[in-house]
């Protein structure tokens, strides 16, 4: 059953930024259509979304919706006609973004918002000349955008703040975290942190303090790995002890007043300090492609956002939310989607294929979503049950990779008393079992830690359930021992 939602988005301008925002809608869901006199802008913006569809699905334990139509147009009033959201991201020059929004606005729906990727303009100041100031607002989002949820959204006092959730509620839907900023400023929020980074950098490159790779090294190695879970000010105030921020600003807050630093101050980039830099950054990763050094920062950022999704911290909460949202998926020959995913490229091992102990995870994650199908949920957990596995086996049928995409069907075997015998088959997009897992569970009193006979209603569940597997054939690896 097809999950497409026929909505559809705008992106004009075709760059990293412009092919970062079509992938993000396209695979949500979203059909886009694209305008870019570039003629190399269709070359650009698949090889981005190639890029998007190995990682994004990967940050997922179920599957997005089925992709979106991907349209390029060199008429505006086509690409924008019947548009629910239309971004614009070209080059930072303000002439230019007004005599675009101009020419959206003309053909644009009424009722659309039109959301700017630039990084440093305010809308007050985009909107100057506009025939409805109020339908465009910043929508500034971070590269790569089909991985990195942030997006400042940045409204002027023309906004109308209904239509701004509204807005914002179209950014969530596609698995995104709007940053609506109280008050327009230049760079908004994130660049203008990021500016103070790098501007001393560039000074530690110009003394001849680091190289470009050590200070690459002090953040990924030291507070990078911090920010990306709890930000600049819970690190901060975990470093202020039990005591908390009052005393962390008390003990550091006068060595700020120190003249370690030259934030109010810019080198002057020179030739020979960009040449510099330059060779630098070049010894540094200049072995690797552009294209292989995306595929790994974004290998990087699928596995530390998926630790975070663990924890719910951070960029981790939004994909929870975002897969909570997602559509069930439909039964497949009588038997209930325990799981519906792409496989992460993290999940593959030296040979290229998925590795074991993954198999028994996607088997643990099926097992769970059954037990909510019958009763056993988060609340009953929580009141004193639940189901442990005593006994799992694995019988592999065909090659997994990285990108596949998979569905896992369960098939009660039986359900009375404490025992839970489940049997789960891996398809993959040719329709064949690609692997089956048989798994044991035991009942058990959380409070005793020993087996039990589940609740009133897990246990009517589970007959109701047993009564509709009944008639169905038993798989031919049921009961297969090794060998």
């Amino acid at each position: 059953m097809s999950t497409r939602s026929n909505k559809k988005a705008a992106v004009i301008g075709g760059g990293v930024i412009g092919g970062g925002w079509a992938a993000r809608f396209l695979l949500n869901g979203w059909d886009v259509a694209v305008f870019d006199p570039d003629p190399q802008a269709e070359r650009k913006i698949n090889e981005v979304l190639a890029n998007a569809r190995r990682s994004l699905p990967a940050l997922y334990d179920r599957s997005l919706p089925d992709e979106g139509k991907l349209t390029f147009h060199d008429d505006m009033a086509k690409a924008v006609a019947g548009a629910q959201w239309i971004q614009e991201s070209v080059p930072e020059q303000l002439a230019l973004k007004h005599k675009i929004l101009a020419q959206i606005q003309a053909h644009a729906p009424s009722d659309c918002l039109i959301g700017s990727s630039t990084s440093g303009f305010k809308p007050s100041e985009l909107q100057q000349g506009s025939i409805k100031p109020e339908q465009i607002v910043v929508a500034h989002p971070f590269n790569p955008v089909y991985l990195l949820p942030l997006i400042e959204v940045v409204p002027s006092a023309a906004t109308d703040a209904a239509t701004l959730e509204a807005g914002c509620d179209v950014l969530r839907s596609v698995g995104l975290k709007p940053l609506v900023v109280r008050k327009e400023i230049d760079a908004h929020i994130a660049d203008r942190l990021l500016e103070a980074v790098w501007r001393e950098g560039l000074w530690l490159v110009h003394d001849e303090v680091a190289t470009t790779e050590e200070i690459d090294d002090a953040i990924r190695y030291g507070f990078g790995l911090r920010w990306a879970q709890m930000g600049l000010f819970e690190t901060y105030r975990i470093a202020g002890g039990e005591a908390g921020m009052e005393h962390f600003i008390g003990q550091f807050g006068p060595a700020l007043k120190w003249p370690w630093t030259k934030l109010m101050d810019v080198p002057e980039l020179t030739p020979e300090l960009t040449a510099r830099i330059a060779q630098q950054s070049d010894d540094q990763s200049g072995h690797m492609s552009i294209r292989d050094l995306e595929r790994l920062r974004d290998d990087n950022l699928v596995g530390m956002m998926r630790a975070l999704k663990k924890s719910g911290s951070g960029a981790g909460g939004t994909i929870n939310d975002h897969e909570a949202s997602l559509p069930e998926p439909m039964p497949i020959n009588d038997l209930p989607v325990t799981g519906d995913r792409q496989i992460p490229q993290s999940w593959t091992d030296y040979n290229g294929h998925m590795n074991e102990a993954h198999y028994v995870e996607v088997s643990s994650q099926a097992s769970d979503r059954f037990m909510e199908l019958v009763g056993a949920d988060a609340n009953y957990i929580a009141s004193g049950g639940s189901y442990f596995t005593v006994e799992t086996h694995v019988c592999y049928l065909h090659e997994i990779s990285a990108g596949d995409h998979i569905r896992v069907t369960t098939q009660l075997i039986k359900g009375e008393g404490k025992k839970l015998h489940l049997f789960h088959r891996l398809i993959n997009d040719e329709g064949a079992v690609a692997a089956t897992i048989e798994t044991m569970l035991l009942h058990v009193d959380l409070k005793t830690r020993r087996t039990s006979e589940p609740g009133d209603v897990v246990a009517t569940n589970l007959a109701e359930m047993a009564k509709r597997h009944a008639s169905l054939p038993k798989p031919d690896q049921l009961g297969r021992a090794i060998g």
